[in-house]
């Protein structure tokens, strides 16, 4: 079980703006408002799971640490840009994006689907905020993605346990474990992290600027593809191999790690390229 924090339990006065990356600044703003949306998730879940009472009582928590991240991650960002404003740029994320709160089954076809994706979910998060902590010299910044790394990492564990539950009676082939798998990693290029950019760093500077996918999508990515280091990507991939009952530590998964690195090399430098 992960250490229980809260945002007393980071030393603000600790922040060093000599160590300040504009790059990671403007990515943490986007995360924060990505993270700081849970409750939308909580709804959905618990609207897919809505007979299992102790699913819902693990996704209302899960919700609570996720919306602690936001605004962990949120505080950090105002601190370090004062023009920035949390709270009105939550605003305009949640104007613009929003879930399908109306689903009552799970989009990715079963409760296993959907346990499997939401690993996939935390496998990413926990890679990304590892990869922020070792790439920041700012020392609250690299406190805050620490704690928030650990998190992301027990709350895979909390939908594996889950996800056991359910294995058995949804009967899904390794085929299909796979492909729900994949799928929600090619998701991770929808609207919902270029809108946040979006709604960051765009919007508060300019209010009449048009939202446009591809662009914001690239900016994001451009951003945060730089932070990654070989190992946090191959352990990203183990875990969702492992989410998907494939042996991590095989020789698939040693060949699908590697695959994984040289794929957001070759993508960090197209990106770096386009700038």
């Amino acid at each position: 079980m992960a250490q229980k924090w809260t945002l007393e339990s980071i030393d603000w006065d600790q922040f060093d703006a000599t160590k300040l990356s504009p790059t990671l600044l403007a990515v943490v703003k986007a995360a924060a408002l990505v993270e700081a949306n849970s409750a939308d998730y909580v709804t959905y879940l618990c609207n897919v799971f809505s007979h299992d009472e102790a699913f819902k009582d693990a996704a209302r928590q899960w919700g609570v640490e996720e919306a602690q991240h936001g605004a962990a991650l949120g505080r950090w960002a105002e601190i370090a840009d004062p023009s920035f404003s949390f709270e009105e740029s939550l605003a305009l994320f949640r104007k613009g994006y929003s879930l399908p709160l109306g689903a009552e089954q799970s989009v990715r076809g079963s409760h296993a689907g959907e346990l499997i994706a939401r690993c996939v979910v935390e496998s990413g998060t926990s890679s990304f905020y590892s990869a922020i902590r070792d790439a920041s010299e700012e020392p609250v910044l690299k406190e805050v993605c620490r704690r928030i790394a650990i998190d992301e990492f027990f709350h895979y564990q909390l939908f594996q346990k889950h996800l056991q539950r359910y294995k058995s009676g949804d009967k899904l082939s390794l085929w299909e474990r796979l492909k729900v798998a994949i799928g929600r990693v090619q998701e991770a290029e929808d609207d919902e992290l270029s809108y946040a950019w979006f709604a960051a760093n765009v919007l508060p500077k300019n209010p009449d600027a048009v939202y446009n996918t591809g662009d914001n999508a690239k900016a994001y990515w451009r951003g945060a593809m730089s932070l990654y280091q070989r190992p946090h990507i191959e352990n990203a991939a183990r875990m969702i191999l492992r989410a998907a009952d494939f042996n991590p530590n095989g020789r698939f998964a040693n060949l699908a790690a590697g695959a994984s690195w040289h794929f957001v090399r070759w993508r960090r430098d197209r990106l770096a390229k386009a700038a």
